[in-house]
């Protein structure tokens, strides 16, 4: 079945919707930019009450592998999301392999590195990345940390897709909610799909009944499929 992240939880009542409903991931963002921003404290409670068998993604942009291991390590995050060279390009901080070695420390984190579908060969970004250290590639629309409300072009963006799943999973992201999510897993056919502010109430604060949808439409698309 395809893999849902739940983005964006701030607080644990949203992270125990999302897990009672069936996702398998939540995701919790250290980027101070976003109204969704948390510390790794605050991420730490939530996650000390949710089911080990949830992966707990620490979403990232612009940060050093230094700021993500502590963030990641205070957070007891299981996983790192990571946009890189989104308004800081700076190789000596920001290259692949300082973070492909946070995939392989003790204890290991799984690493997901985000792709801007509207830049411009976005399966080259793909390619700079070892797949061996990569557990999936986040394809979102804009180079910024999630919740903008925006999709890519699905079917103008296929081509690319499919290339990118040559070197790992992909998960797709970006305005997705629960009337879309069932098109862009027929037209990509991803790994995992990842929801934020498809499933809010506001910036931050989720919708029971959309997340309980989105998930249900995920899994009605699986048996589609």
């Amino acid at each position: 079945m395809t893999w849902i992240k739940i983005c964006g939880i701030t607080n644990l009542e949203d992270a125990k919707v999302a897990v009672d409903a069936g996702a398998d991931a939540l995701g919790f963002v250290f980027h101070r930019q976003s109204p969704r921003y948390l510390t790794p404290e605050a991420a730490h409670k939530i996650i000390e009450s949710v089911p080990e068998t949830v992966e707990r993604v620490a979403v990232f942009a612009n940060a050093t592998a230094e700021e993500v291991a502590f963030a990641a390590k205070g957070s007891s995050a299981t996983a790192i999301q990571i946009l890189m060279h989104a308004s800081r390009p700076d190789p000596a901080e920001d290259c692949p392999y300082c973070f492909e070695q946070l995939a392989r420390g003790n204890p290991p984190l799984k690493l997901i590195p985000a792709l801007s579908m509207q830049k411009e060969n976005p399966e080259r970004a793909a390619m700079m990345w070892d797949p061996r250290a990569v557990h999936a590639f986040l394809l979102e629309s804009a180079a910024r940390t999630g919740g903008t409300g925006c999709q890519f072009d699905w079917a103008a963006n296929q081509v690319q897709a499919n290339v990118i799943k040559g070197i790992g999973n992909i998960i797709v992201a970006g305005g997705l909610t629960p009337t879309n999510v069932g098109e862009a897993m027929r037209i990509l056919k991803p790994w995992g799909v990842d929801v934020s502010s498809g499933v809010e109430a506001a910036p931050g604060k989720k919708d029971p009944v959309k997340v309980r949808a989105f998930i249900a439409a995920v899994r009605r698309a699986d048996t589609e499929l």
